[in-house]
């Protein structure tokens, strides 16, 4: 198959081997701060595909050897769309790794993968728990899809790191769903348990420090390097079934460093599914 092309999702054949499809969501309809996270996927494929680096993640696999393929940007008019566009791809044998878009689009996406797959965990990294029960009268908001995966038990387990913003109400949500959050305070990526199901990947750039990813539209001091998040992702051993990259926002970003850090952890998202199998 070709790697890295886009393909039209008709012409989509299943191989022995998963193809792991690569997509956009450009939506930031639940953004409750700033807009801006729908300009997201044209700018990270811009930094991926630049003459000014290459294909290979740091474990050494060149996602342009494997069977990776882009599919381009989904436009869609609401969150409930997007069931319908990744049960697609699931029910075809693909895998897929979205790129957003804002955090709202991670439960439809997850909800999606729970009725393919019986039981997975999921870790997420984020400055924010995003457990609220409502955000501004919105369950929907970027800032409760936790909540709504948790309560309706699309997950066996949720591993949180780089949360530093848990207030009363998030805690006692946590609290509630049994969701691991890894404290800040002291943080090794070797504190990230290992896993024993499969795992699907959310990452939120705002969990990374602002330094690394000023592309965002909430800074929140105090957070992971891009080094941690990467090792983070390195050290799972499980397969990988799927995962999102969300929250870059290119109206806050500086010189193109937050574009180059998206582009950098799909390419480690997408070895390590190779890697790990999915």
């Amino acid at each position: 198959m070709t790697v890295l092309s886009r393909e039209n999702l008709n012409n989509m054949e299943c191989t022995g081997k998963p193809t792991i499809s690569l997509l956009g969501i450009p939506f930031d309809e639940k953004s409750s701060f700033l807009k801006g996270c729908a300009k997201a996927p044209p700018m990270i494929r811009e930094s991926l595909f630049s003459f000014g680096t290459n294909t290979t993640a740091g474990n050494g696999i060149d996602i342009s050897g494997e069977i990776v393929v882009d599919r381009g940007d989904f436009s869609i008019p609401g969150l409930d769309s997007i069931d319908n566009i990744i049960t697609g791809f699931l029910r075809r044998g693909e895998r897929v790794l979205v790129m957003g878009g804002d955090h709202s689009i991670t439960y439809p996406i997850v909800r999606s993968h729970a009725a393919f797959f019986k039981s997975f965990d999921i870790l997420h990294i984020d400055a924010h728990p995003d457990l609220y029960d409502e955000l501004l009268g919105d369950r929907y908001s970027h800032a409760c899809p936790f909540a709504r995966i948790m309560e309706e038990k699309l997950t066996s387990r949720l591993v949180q790191a780089g949360v530093r913003t848990l207030n009363t109400h998030q805690r006692e949500q946590a609290e509630r769903f049994g969701v691991e959050i890894l404290p800040m305070k002291h943080f090794s990526p070797k504190a990230v348990p290992a896993f024993s199901n499969p795992v699907y990947i959310s990452i939120d750039l705002d969990g990374i420090d602002p330094a690394f990813a000023p592309g965002v539209s909430h800074h929140e001091p105090g957070g992971l390097t891009s080094r941690e998040v990467i090792d983070i992702v390195s050290d799972i051993r499980v397969p990988v079934i799927g995962g999102d990259i969300v929250e870059f926002n290119p109206d806050r970003d500086q010189n193109g460093i937050t574009s180059a850090l998206a582009a950098k952890l799909v390419k480690e998202v997408l070895s390590k599914m190779v890697e790990n199998g999915c």
